[in-house]
C-alpha cells in the first residue's frame, strides 16, 4: 500500500510541473507578441481577406495598436507607409494592409499566413 501511495505522489508531482511547463509556455507566447501602431488620423478598414474586394470587418480607430499573427500577399495598397501589396492578419480572419501599419521595415515581420 505504502508503494502505491509513493506512486500516486511521484504522477501528482509530475503533472504539477507538467501544468506549470505549459503555462510557462502559453506566458512566454503571450509575452512574445509584439503589437505595432496604425497610422496615426486613420481609421482603418479590417478585410475578411487580404484585397478591398473582401467585405469590411470592422474600422480600427484612430491610435489603434494591432498584433500581427502572420502576413500574406495581397492587393497592392498605397498608404501613409508606403506601397505594399502584404496584408497582415490580426485576428482570425481579419487583415489589413500594411501600407497603414508602422513596423520598422518593408518586409515580413512575421510568419507567411498559411
Amino acid at each position: 500500500m505504502k508503494l502505491l501511495a509513493g506512486r500516486r505522489t511521484r504522477m501528482a508531482a509530475g503533472a504539477t510541473v507538467a501544468a506549470f511547463a505549459l503555462t510557462l509556455g502559453a506566458a512566454a507566447e503571450a509575452s512574445a507578441l509584439r503589437y505595432y501602431s496604425v497610422a496615426p488620423g486613420y481609421r482603418v478598414n479590417v478585410r475578411s481577406g487580404p484585397s478591398t474586394s473582401y467585405g469590411i470587418v470592422r474600422v480600427l480607430p484612430d491610435g489603434a495598436k494591432v498584433p500581427i499573427f502572420c502576413q500574406t500577399p495581397g492587393q497592392t495598397i498605397t498608404g501613409p507607409y508606403g506601397t505594399t501589396n502584404l496584408w497582415d492578419n490580426i485576428a482570425d480572419g481579419e487583415y489589413i494592409s500594411d501600407a497603414y501599419v508602422f513596423t520598422g521595415s518593408d518586409g515580413y515581420v512575421a510568419p507567411r499566413c498559411g
